[in-house]
This record gives structure tokens, C-alpha cells and sequence, in this order.
């Protein structure tokens, strides 16, 4: 590629792989005008989405760990334009997005079309409810920023609300029921414990935890974790028995009402506030754009991940289904995934790129490596598996070791947006913060 070239690419989506994607090419490709790099995103800030139950249960501060996206553009060289992607012009090459407006009904921007010469759709997932009744009218999610933020408040509400009363508490009223035993799931039932309890602490001595907060773990399965090992699953189950977590396991939801949740087997299961974390889909308008789509509008793409129907749109993170080679499965929706398909984009962009005009080099395939899963179980513990490159075989971890290696994935996403001068300082910074502010979000 001549120096003088604008290469095109465009990035929709700035979640963990959209963001990295954007941010290394800036840094290599923008920098030096040998392309230009735009994301098109609708948020205004990024937060890296594990730390979502985090945000949820108080015991993070959003504002501490946002990165803005106009400030990224700036520092590494690429064009933030704020969008939500509506439709694709195939034959144009252009990505379509909507008007936006703030809570006022004002226009941000208006429509608009960016064109393309690669364009690369990392738009995430968010919960699938499967159609159960009752759960958008009812139920929260913690799947986004704003709605963990949402279901937060809520809960300080609820507390509030319960210490100001004249009566003894209602059956239920501060009950939580979380619909779902994966990660997200278990991760909040294990920081609400905690936070609950710090928060009551804060003068709401009305409330006695042990008596009047109960927490509700729901599963369709026969055990919570169920991408983990048993043995792990169990190690989880236990400690959170032991906090007071009450687990349901072959127990599937029925519907979700304002006071509580019914179980298929009839069981009422009485709640102030339900979450629901079960399961997730791609976003609907995937399924408009002429390209191959799967069950949960997951974008089909190949092992170059490119999508099948065309060759100039690639897909990465949760929106995509890619083949995970060697297996008859797709790469799971992890950060992990979304981290090394990043990575994979970067390298394959620049080798193709920086070819010598006339030089066609095969494009090297895409190869997950699962380095295992790390679920937190609090501020203290963790459970988990170590696999792939890191130990032979697969080897199981628990308490404090695990929930070292589960702050440390974190470190890496960050490492790959700011580089290490920044983090280390960053997070010294954070480590003398901490010890001024209350350990739980209290608004």
C-alpha cells in the first residue's frame, strides 16, 4: 500500500474487541495517514463488560473505569463517530447509521452514511429472554452500562425504602431473584452479598441482612456453572450456600411478575427485584443486512473471519459465529474470544496491507485458543480453569490465586488500550482512591 493511500475501514461496535481493533490499527495504521480507522459507536464511554455485575452490585464506581471514546480517538489516532448502525448499502460499500437524540428529544446527529473498503461489525450481545413472559415488563438485566446502573439504584431504593417504613417488611421486599447461573449470574449473587451488607451499614440499621435480604439463584440446569467442571460448579454452589445464597437448580422460569417469579413446577418465589441473566443473542438488526445469520442473529463468518456472503465485512466477539477449528463448535461469547480475534484482525489487516504491491500472501486462519474460564466469587475468591498455553492439559484454581488471575484479565484488556506506563499508574492511582471513598456506590 502506497503511503499516500486512505484505506477505509470502519469498526461498528466499541465493546472489548472493537475498541482494541480500533485503538492498534490508530496507533500503526492511523498515525501514519496510511488508512483511516472510524468506529461508530452509540455510547459515549467504554466499559469493559465483565465488570458490568460489578457495577450493578456497587461495588464499582462507572465513572472510575469509563474510557471515553472521543479521548481514545484523540490519543491513538482513530475517528469516533457517534451512531447506532440501522442498515448496509452492499453495493456502495456503506454502513447506514440512525439519527441520535439526547433525553431531551434533541438531534445529536442526524442520519448518515460512512463508506467502507473492510468493515468490521463488533456490535455485542445483549440477554435472551426467549420469550418469557413477563420479563421485559419486570425484570432487570446488567448487560449494558446504563442498565446496571438502573438496576443499582433500584436496589438502593428498595433498601432505603425498607428502612424508612413503620411496619415490619413485607414477605419478599428486599428479596432478589437472578434468573441464570452462568457467569453474570453467580459473579452479582456473590457481590450483592457483599454489598448489601455494606450498604445497610451506612445507617439502615432497620434492616437486618441475615433476616431481610435473601438471594435468589435460579437455573434451569441441574447445576449453576455449567461451562465449568463439576467439581468447580460445586466449589461455587458451596461457597455461595454458605454466604445464604439460596440456589435452584432444574428449576426453569415460568414467568416474572412485579412481586416475584413462578417456576414451571409452581413454586412462587417472592422478589422486590428480579434480574434476569439467561442466555444471549446478537442484535435483531443483524438480520436485515443481506448477510448469513444463525438462530441468535449471530453473523456466520469463516475461519478468515469474514463473513460468508461477503468478503469486504468481517465480524468479531459476540456477534459472530466463528468456526472454532478442530472442533465442530463456534467460538464461544467470551471477552477472551473478542480479545484474540481482535488481535488476529490487527495482524492480518497489516500483513495485507503492507504487502508489496502485486505480493498476494494466503490469509493464516483464525485459531482459538480457550484459556480457560475464571468466574468471581466476591472480593476475595474466585474459581476457575487454567487451559491451553498456560498449563498442559487443564488444572483447576480457587481462592485468592483465582481471584488474582480474574483482576489480571482485566489488566490485559486495559494494557491493549493504553499500554503499561499508563495502567501501572492508573492503577496506583485507584489503589490510594480507594481508601478515601465509601466500598460501596451509595447513589
Amino acid at each position: 500500500m502506497s503511503a499516500t493511500s486512505r484505506y477505509r475501514i470502519v469498526v461498528v461496535g466499541g465493546g472489548a474487541g472493537g475498541l482494541e481493533l480500533a485503538t492498534r490499527l490508530g496507533d500503526r495504521l492511523g498515525r501514519k495517514r496510511q488508512a483511516e480507522i472510524t468506529l461508530i459507536e452509540r455510547n459515549r464511554a467504554h466499559l469493559w463488560k465483565p465488570l458490568l455485575h460489578e457495577v450493578a452490585a456497587g461495588s464499582m464506581d462507572l465513572g472510575h473505569h469509563e474510557l471515553n471514546y472521543l479521548a481514545q480517538s484523540r490519543w491513538h489516532h482513530f475517528r469516533y463517530r457517534m451512531g447506532e448502525m440501522i442498515g448496509l448499502d452492499r453495493t456502495k460499500r456503506e454502513v447506514i447509521t440512525g439519527t441520535v437524540t439526547d433525553e431531551d428529544g434533541q438531534v445529536i446527529t442526524e442520519e448518515r452514511r460512512y463508506g467502507y473498503d473492510m468493515l468490521v461489525l463488533a456490535v455485542g450481545s445483549s440477554t435472551n429472554d426467549f420469550g418469557t413472559p413477563g420479563v421485559r415488563e419486570f425484570a432487570c438485566s446488567v448487560d449494558t452500562p446504563d442498565k446496571a446502573k438502573r438496576f443499582h439504584r433500584r436496589l438502593v431504593d428498595a433498601c432505603i425504602r425498607a428502612h424508612g417504613g413503620d411496619g415490619p417488611l413485607a414477605a419478599g421486599q428486599l428479596n432478589v431473584a437472578i434468573i441464570g447461573a452462568g457467569a453474570t449470574g453467580v459473579e452479582l449473587a456473590a457481590q450483592l452479598h457483599n454489598t448489601t451488607r455494606a450498604l445497610v451499614a451506612y445507617g439502615l440499621d432497620r434492616i437486618v441482612p441475615e433476616r431481610d435480604i435473601c438471594l435468589h439463584l435460579i437455573e434451569a440446569g441441574d447445576r449453576i456453572l455449567p461451562a465449568l467442571p463439576p467439581r468447580l460448579s460445586s466449589a461455587a454452589a458451596a461457597l455461595l450456600s454458605k454466604l445464604g445464597v439460596q440456589i435452584h437448580t432444574a428449576s426453569k422460569v415460568e414467568s416474572v411478575g412485579p412481586d416475584g417469579v413462578r417456576l414451571n413446577s409452581g413454586t412462587v418465589i417472592p422478589a422486590e427485584l428480579t434480574v434476569w441473566a439467561a442466555g444471549v443473542k446478537a442484535p435483531e438488526f443483524l438480520k436485515t443486512l443481506g448477510l448469513e445469520t444463525n438462530r441468535i442473529n449471530q453473523l456466520v463468518v469463516g475461519p478468515t473471519l469474514q463473513t460468508t456472503l461477503d468478503e469486504s465485512i468481517y465480524a468479531i466477539g459476540d456477534c459472530a459465529a466463528a468456526p472454532w477449528l478442530g472442533t465442530d463448535r463456534t467460538v464461544p461469547p467470551r471477552a477472551q474470544a473478542a480479545h484474540q480475534q481482535a488481535a488476529y484482525l490487527y495482524r492480518q489487516t497489516l500483513r495485507r496491507l503492507m504487502a508489496k504491491e502485486g505480493e498476494e500472501k494466503p490469509a493464516e486462519l483464525f485459531q482459538y485458543r480457550d484459556l480457560g474460564s475464571l468466574i468471581s466469587l466476591g472480593e476475595y475468591s474466585a474459581v476457575g480453569s487454567l487451559m491451553g498455553a498456560l498449563v498442559r492439559g487443564s488444572m483447576m484454581v480457587e481462592g485468592y490465586f483465582a481471584r488474582f488471575l480474574y483482576m489480571s484479565l482485566y489488566k490485559r484488556h486495559q494494557l491493549a488500550l493504553h499500554g503499561p506506563t499508563k495502567v501501572t499508574l492508573d492503577t496506583l492511582a485507584r489503589i490510594i482512591t480507594r481508601q478515601t471513598e465509601p466500598n460501596v456506590k451509595l447513589h
